[in-house]
């Protein structure tokens, strides 16, 4: 029996992990530390179809510089140290570079799972990828130098929690986002943009997401799900929903536009047309490949605001436009892996798991699609 610790840094990790975790709980003793970032500590706490014990890593972040990210990612790490120390596991997994300080600094093994190109968190590959045992990522990704320590696999991070093997939407967990009158709603989110990779990076503005509210309300109503503060004149869009039923939201509404690379994604991997709004557009491989290879979402830069608006009109006006996002949405997933199963057996495995994937990566993986 092993003991596997998993780092949660992101209420999308939670999503990502939590099937792994089920699984890898029946034959090993899987414990867990987060940081309280967003609704995470809300998921971990009341999601009753997942029972995980996780302990959470305190720091204080006082503004978005430089310094106080600094000082944040200092505090991260010493609370990890304490926790690792005490309970010693076999292996830690997790998105976070300090899994790999701290793994190395106390002899223990690291996996880090990332599904970000490691050109564009550069700054984070630099410091944290030499002191991690292995990174998995999608074989989409650019692994630069770190060919030696990655393992690719073909799949994405999101089909990890939303496929029909794990999540089937219930219509009656969005019964207060519908009436008898307006059963369409799209929904908008905003991302606070304030991880150290988001620096000088920008999104929707609250001039633009004026234009996109009044596009939008013509055709059904209009939501919005932010990790930010919103105006006040914003306020009633806020979208009041369980957040652990977030995801049944996104799957029925009409359309989703955002600056979340994350949300984008869900949406694409569920069959929603989905449209994001940021700096990181042409980017990140896992999202340029479901939209040119499977055309499931669009990307448009901050410098081109028109485009955004002409994009919405032109969706809006197709026909059967969830009926065809559906096929596509088949498409993809008929070309992908379990990704759950694969990463349960890669972890569960480790490190001969490793040898296997570096020896004959295409014939392991087609015991997972």
């Amino acid at each position: 029996m092993k003991k596997i610790c998993f780092h949660l840094a992101h209420p999308a990790h939670y999503h990502l992990f939590k099937n792994i975790i089920k699984a890898l709980q029946v034959n090993n003793n899987v414990l867990g530390t987060y940081n309280d970032k967003d609704v995470l500590k809300y998921l971990l706490e009341n999601d009753k179809e997942y029972k995980f014990r996780f302990e959470k890593i305190d720091s204080l972040r006082k503004s978005k510089s430089i310094l106080s990210l600094s000082s944040e990612f200092i505090q991260k790490e010493f609370g990890l140290y304490k926790v690792l120390k005490i309970e010693k596991p076999d292996l830690i997994v997790g998105t976070s570079i300090i899994i790999a300080h701290i793994g190395k600094l106390l002899g223990i093994k690291s996996i880090i799972v990332n599904e970000d190109d490691f050109d564009v968190v550069y700054n984070s590959v630099r410091i944290g990828y030499p002191f991690a045992n292995n990174i998995l990522a999608p074989a989409c990704c650019r692994t630069l130098h770190f060919e030696g320590k990655s393992i690719t696999y073909n799949g994405y991070h999101e089909l990890a929690y939303l496929t029909p093997k794990f999540f089937q939407p219930n219509p009656n967990n969005i019964i207060e986002l519908t009436s008898d009158t307006v059963s369409k709603y799209f929904i908008i989110r905003f991302s606070a943009l304030a991880a150290h990779h988001d620096v000088g990076k920008s999104g929707i503005s609250s001039e633009i997401a004026e234009k996109i509210i009044s596009l939008l309300s013509q055709y059904g109503r209009v939501y919005i799900s932010s990790e930010k503060d919103l105006p006040k004149r914003f306020a009633k869009y806020r979208i009041s929903i369980d957040p652990i039923k977030i995801h049944d939201a996104l799957n029925f509404s009409c359309l989703y536009i955002g600056d979340s690379q994350t949300m984008a994604a869900e949406a694409a991997v569920l069959g929603v047309p989905s449209i994001r709004f940021n700096d990181f557009v042409g980017k990140l491989s896992y999202l340029e490949e479901l939209e040119h290879k499977y055309g499931l979402t669009y990307g448009i830069k901050t410098s081109e605001p028109e485009k955004l608006f002409q994009k919405i009109d032109e969706l809006l006006s197709m026909p059967n436009l969830k009926e065809e996002w559906q096929k596509r949405r088949m498409k993809m997933l008929s070309e992908k892996i379990d990704v759950t199963a694969f990463m349960v057996w890669f972890i569960e495995n480790y490190p001969k798991s490793v040898k296997v994937m570096k020896e004959n990566p295409v014939e392991t993986q087609k015991r997972f699609m």
